[in-house]
């Protein structure tokens, strides 16, 4: 089995991505400092799988800790470089810490391939490098715009650090723009795990739902959009976790054209926030406590994707529904419910 290595595999979609992984006959490890994720979801994915993963508790921003994962693996095939910080207003407030964190573990892990003769890099890249675009469904060809938000500027020098090594060297490369990951594995044993207050839309809609958080804001009803509110492309973090594998396996079999190569991962469906809400209240049942606030920094009106590319060029077909991201992501908010229930009572029981 080819063995993948995975930075940030503790992570949302790393973990899901290591599962799709296995499912599909790759030997993954991971590397992940736990300091934006928890191992918990290592279990799940041996709950899921049957395989325990190793992972590396190492700063990938430190070279030497770095370099001794690759030393002790040197059969290393490909990687999956996930490991970032990625929240939007955090990086608006603290672009030094994003820019460190983000730019310095990519070299490092770049420079790490290039020592010991790795051919296959996908890069974990966001729709964020398109700015606000000026039309929408936005295309691999779509100009990118200045970036809204520093984690964004750390995505768009990440693509082109990662062309630049590709074009220079061996290293093949593909890079995937993904849009809005959501949901979680339909087993409902891996999630996403935000630590303190999520900032992204679902979870925040989820732990409202289960009482965990008094309301969900809604940053803005007067934009120019069908009822006010922005609009995004969201997609299930098990399709997006599949393009990965899609990827390698294009990458290992030699279908790629270009050393160097970009895809949209996106349904190619614009949804508003406040229907993204509509959605989740109508699966779940539950009337959802939101309120309207102000315009929040770092976000813009409108994005979604033409994937076609990915269509044709990776096989790849988004399967899951918005009502299935929903379903998905409120079984997994329970499970968590149950789980905390059953750890402080061992007599506990849902209804």
């Amino acid at each position: 089995m080819n063995k993948i290595l995975v930075t940030g595999g503790c992570g949302y979609i790393g973990a899901h991505t290591i599962v799709d992984l296995i499912q599909n006959g790759f030997d993954p490890i991971s590397i992940d400092n736990n300091s934006r994720s928890t191992p918990a979801l290592l279990a799940g994915i041996k709950d899921i799988t049957g395989v325990t993963i190793k992972n590396y508790k190492v700063d990938l921003s430190n070279f030497d800790e770095a370099y001794a994962v690759f030393q002790e693996n040197t059969d290393i095939k490909g990687i999956i470089h996930f490991a970032a910080y990625k929240a939007v207003g955090e990086s608006v407030e603290k672009p030094l810490m994003y820019f460190e964190n983000n730019l310095f573990s990519l070299i490092n892990v770049l420079k790490c391939a290039n020592e010991f003769n790795i051919p296959h890099f996908i890069f974990s890249s966001s729709c964020t490098v398109y700015g606000s675009p000026d039309k929408i469904p936005v295309t691999e060809d779509t100009p990118t715009q200045p970036a809204e938000s520093s984690y964004g500027a750390t995505k768009q020098m990440g693509e082109e650090i990662v062309r630049d090594v590709t074009k220079a060297g061996e290293l093949q490369s593909v890079l995937l723009r993904y849009f809005n990951p959501v949901g979680a594995h339909a087993s409902a044993l891996i999630g996403e795990l935000p630590l303190g207050k999520p900032q992204n839309l679902i979870p925040a809609i989820t732990q409202t739902a289960i009482g965990k958080l008094k309301e969900v804001t809604v940053y803005g009803n007067d934009y120019p959009t069908r009822d006010g509110s922005c609009i995004r492309d969201y997609v299930h973090v098990c399709d997006i976790a599949h393009a990965h594998t899609l990827a390698l396996q294009y990458l290992i079999e030699k279908k790629n054209k270009e050393k160097s190569e970009i895809y949209n991962l996106g349904t190619g469906n614009g949804v508003s926030v406040l229907e993204a809400i509509h959605a989740f209240e109508k699966v779940s049942n539950h009337k959802l406590n939101y309120k309207i606030g102000a315009r929040r920094p770092g976000d813009i009106m409108a994005i979604y994707a033409n994937n076609s590319l990915a269509k044709d060029k990776l096989g790849w077909i988004p399967k899951y529904s918005l009502d299935e991201m929903m379903d998905t992501a409120w079984k997994w908010e329970l499970k968590l419910k149950q789980d905390e229930a059953l750890h402080n009572n061992p007599n506990f029981q849902m209804n």
